[in-house]
């Protein structure tokens, strides 16, 4: 069967946010049951190696490209570019996300990590490539930065109260910030997206595997793989895997082969509003008005930094 490129277009869009708002409220969801940060991104990690290692594998060997990968030819990148791309979009992103859930609601991952994304990716665009940043787009990022505030601001005030909801909002904005550099990374060195995720894929299976095989069976780090039962293994490496590392890796490029970058990113404002709708619907969580605010102003810079993006944008195609 044939699809025109318009309903390849909107099927992948589809898919894209629908795994990107299910990634947050399945992972705040997990982080009530049996497993622990570290176990999550192990299975993440193992899920996306199944499918991903074999193919990076055989695409270097088939094509005779061995000498031009590393990792023996799990990876299709050079060492150098695999060790920068996997420690920020393969390692610290995993972690750093899975640990925040364990302490914050969905509906501040909403918030901080897709919201946010937009304001580091332009930021470190900005320091690391010498983008420019028009004025325009600079009142976008700022009403990102009020909406972080109301909702990290509050949480943090809360801290000397004993609350430990302000550890998950920092960890959601570091995890934001390691895949803006992520971003900022493959677009410094011209990576093509599907081997640059074959390529921090491999480094995380080489090196967290091992890291924490070892870690658990020392005592140094606590696991509770044993007390899961295999189907929630199965399904955590299957969705957070498959669906998070490898389908919406592809569907994402999809879209933006079609929409193009500007209006991909439009599509993409609208997960942080509705995963905080699936976290009040399907996981009860409150939704105050700080949150509110929080999410309208994202979502409002998101958008306006976009609109800002396009002039610049057609004015180039047009020369």
């Amino acid at each position: 069967m044939s699809f025109s490129p318009r309903l390849v277009g909107l099927g992948a869009a589809a898919v894209t946010v629908a795994i990107w708002t299910s990634f947050i409220v399945i992972a705040r969801a997990s982080a009530a049951h049996t497993l622990l940060p570290l176990d999550l991104a192990l299975l993440r990690i193992c899920g996306a190696s199944v499918i991903l290692l074999p193919w990076a594998w055989w695409m270097t060997h088939r094509k005779g490209h061995v000498a031009m990968g590393s990792l023996g030819g799990l990876s299709p990148l050079p060492l150098n570019m695999t060790m920068q791309a996997g420690a920020l979009g393969g390692l610290l992103y995993a972690m750093l996300a899975y640990a925040g859930f364990f302490f914050a609601p969905a509906v501040h991952a909403s918030v901080l990590m897709p919201g946010s994304l937009p304001l580091w990716t332009s930021l470190l665009a900005w320091a690391v490539l010498g983008e420019r940043i028009p004025g325009g787009r600079w009142l976008g990022l700022a009403c990102i930065v009020g909406g972080d505030l109301l909702v990290g601001g509050a949480s943090l005030l809360k801290a000397f109260e004993g609350g430990n909801v302000w550890k998950g909002d920092v960890l959601f904005m570091s995890a934001a910030c390691c895949w803006g550099a992520y971003s900022v990374t493959v677009r410094r060195l011209g990576l093509d997206p599907v081997r640059a995720t074959m390529a921090i894929t491999a480094f995380a299976f080489v090196v967290y595997v091992p890291c924490y095989v070892l870690a658990v069976l020392t005592g140094q780090v606590p696991s509770h793989l044993a007390q899961a039962l295999v189907s929630e293994w199965l399904f955590q490496a299957m969705f957070q895997g498959w669906g998070s590392v490898v389908i919406s890796g592809i569907t994402f490029t999809q879209m933006v082969r079609y929409y193009g970058p500007v209006r991909s990113t439009m599509i993409t404002a609208l997960v942080p509003g509705l995963s905080a709708l699936g976290a009040v619907m399907f996981l009860g969580e409150p939704m105050h008005w700080q949150v509110l605010l929080g999410l309208a102003l994202v979502t409002a810079g998101i958008l306006f930094g976009v609109r800002q993006a396009r002039a610049p944008v057609m004015q180039k195609v047009a020369a």
